[in-house]
């Protein structure tokens, strides 16, 4: 499978604006660890492989521990492993993932609401809506994981 278009080199301008965003999430209040938790549990739920490869490797370099990233998919399960915060914040991520299956339950909202600031919340559905926009980019056009390429230069 390869990719289909080059996206961000056929419309530069809608890349940036995106980038943008990402950018401005990137400096703002949330940390990078959870932003990237956030970001790799919705690539993971729309199945993107390119936007799993990176985040993956991004938390990675962040510290994370292997014993910790494995257990994203099952969250729920995981017992304490993932701090009080990241867990609504994951819960979150898969409510504004999945709109179309439920809508945004009150219960749900007030859960994230009681947990993040205004802004914080603001920030974390603007990092949602901009992954699930990127793992469409992603998916649609086909793009390829780095991994991919470094398996098929190993041959």
């Amino acid at each position: 499978m390869s990719n289909r278009i080059d996206y961000a080199s056929a419309s530069p301008d809608g890349y940036k604006a995106f980038g943008g965003v990402y950018v401005t999430l990137q400096k703002g209040v949330l940390p990078k660890e959870l932003v990237d938790l956030v970001y790799l549990r919705v690539s993971q739920i729309n199945g993107c492989a390119y936007c799993i490869d990176m985040h993956t490797r991004d938390l990675l370099r962040l510290g994370i521990v292997v014993d910790k990233l494995v257990l994203v998919p099952v969250w729920r399960d995981a017992g304490s492993v993932f701090s009080e915060r990241e867990r609504v914040a994951l819960a979150w991520a898969e409510t504004v993932t999945r709109v179309a299956d439920a809508g945004v339950p009150d219960a749900d909202y007030d859960a994230v609401a009681a947990e993040f600031t205004d802004k914080e919340l603001a920030d974390l559905t603007y990092a949602i809506g901009l992954m699930n926009a990127f793992n469409r980019f992603g998916i649609a056009f086909r793009s390829r994981p780095a991994f991919t390429d470094k398996v098929a230069n190993a041959h």
